[in-house]
């Protein structure tokens, strides 16, 4: 199996959070929330928009995937260049969370902020956000094929679900084709429990190896 194309378990958020936050007369409120892909961040802030369509500005920053794999991206969202999308970016990436989005929405209250105080409004209610947003593991889920003798099918299944992995399909052809989704530390412990049953007639591997 080529584990080294399985990447390490990194933290993402486990639920929405919202946090508000004050600077001079204005209020940010900001989220923070899991996202797998860049349209999903857009789709976050666009709804961001259609639910608080009387805020003055929403800005945010993401990242998807985590470590060398990352894709980040932010917006000041009409605030001046520098002051909102990259402070929060920076508290994301200083996060260590990886699927993450923060969008920091604010009420303009008539008093004008200054470059510095726009930075340290943004940042002040981006880490607000992160530090309330609890946190799970994202453990990468591996798709495995093996083939079973037909008696032996309803022994792989069990095995299969015991293990926690999801039984995606069967192929009932000359044997069966199993297919199985699993969470890549669980992998060998599946592989060896259904050789060991079997006594070596079936085994797993993992679809890009075959």
């Amino acid at each position: 199996m080529a584990t080294h194309l399985i990447p390490d378990p990194y933290p993402i958020p486990s639920e929405r959070t919202e946090a508000t936050t004050s600077a001079g007369n204005s209020t940010f409120v900001a989220i923070a929330q899991r996202i797998e892909s860049v349209e999903e961040a857009r789709a976050v802030v666009a709804d961001r928009r259609r639910e608080r369509p009387d805020a003055t500005h929403h800005c945010y920053a993401f990242a998807v995937g985590h470590g060398a794999s990352v894709t980040h991206g932010s917006s000041d969202d009409g605030e001046p260049s520098g002051t909102a999308g990259r402070p929060i970016l920076a508290v994301v990436a200083g996060s260590g969370l990886g699927d993450v989005i923060v969008v920091v929405t604010r009420y303009f209250g008539g008093t004008k902020l200054g470059t510095g105080g726009l930075v340290r409004a943004y940042t002040d209610a981006a880490k607000a956000v992160l530090e309330a947003c609890p946190r799970r593991l994202k453990i990468a889920r591996l798709r495995l094929v093996g083939h079973a003798t037909y008696p032996l099918y309803d022994l792989v299944h069990r095995i299969a679900v015991a293990a926690g992995a999801d039984v995606l399909g069967a192929d009932f052809n000359a044997d069966v084709r199993v297919t199985v989704e699993v969470d890549a530390d669980k992998v060998l412990a599946l592989q060896a429990a259904v050789a060991e049953a079997t006594a070596g007639v079936v085994s797993f591997a993992a679809i890009d190896d075959l």
